[in-house]
């Protein structure tokens, strides 16, 4: 097995009026994800098979979807009232000091095939394996998708010639996809702050209770 760099990074191909292309640049921060728990999920970073990090200091946490009504506490958490609503997300901001500001959408689940975060890996099929990044609901090209699992597995996926990416899951576990974009020309006001550089991270956790 070889290593990965736990900061992953995707291409995005111009799509449409007003959509700049987002080149491969290397990101000062690794993506968030959400980690399932008894009562939703919480906001998790660094790898899954290691003790959970700090989080970074975050701002705009949000619950969007079908949870929008659940806000997140301080600590990234996400109280589920229906079990049954669908899959879970979460955004936040985080600013990395005064240069580049980071949007980071995290998704627990793979039922849904519709994006609701602006930069989402989607399944082309309700719990399946193949998998699409969509950035404001059209579909765009990874460069690569890292994947990383609670017991220390770890792969790069490449995408097909349609851009989509396909995972075995040889074993249960919970699995965590991750790309990382920097927005080309990317400038951004936020909070009173203006910031040279605009990245998105986009995560996707599931857990495989059988190969």
């Amino acid at each position: 097995m070889s290593a990965v760099s736990p900061l992953m990074h995707a291409a995005l191909l111009a799509a449409g009026a007003g959509l700049l292309s987002v080149a491969a640049a290397p990101a000062l921060a690794g993506p968030l994800w959400l980690q399932p728990t008894a009562q939703g999920a919480r906001l998790r970073a660094g790898p899954p098979d290691q003790p959970a990090l700090a989080l970074p200091p975050l701002q705009a946490l949000a619950a969007p979807g079908a949870d929008a009504t659940h806000a997140p506490g301080p600590d990234g958490r996400i109280a589920r009232g229906n079990a049954a609503a669908g899959d879970l997300r979460l955004t936040a901001v985080e600013a990395e000091g005064q240069r580049v500001l980071i949007h980071h959408q995290a998704r627990l689940g793979r039922q849904e095939t519709s994006p609701i975060n602006d930069l989402e890996l989607v399944p082309t099929e309700p719990g399946g394996r193949r998998f699409r990044l969509m950035w404001k609901g059209r579909p765009v090209a990874a460069t690569q998708v890292e994947v990383q699992t609670d017991a220390g597995w770890q792969r790069l996926l490449r995408p097909e010639a349609d851009g989509s990416v396909t995972l075995s899951t040889p074993f249960p576990g919970l699995y965590v996809l991750s790309v990382m974009a920097s927005v080309d020309g990317g400038k951004a006001r936020f909070e009173g702050q203006d910031y040279d550089e605009v990245r998105h991270s986009a995560t996707l956790s599931f857990e495989v209770t059988s190969p």
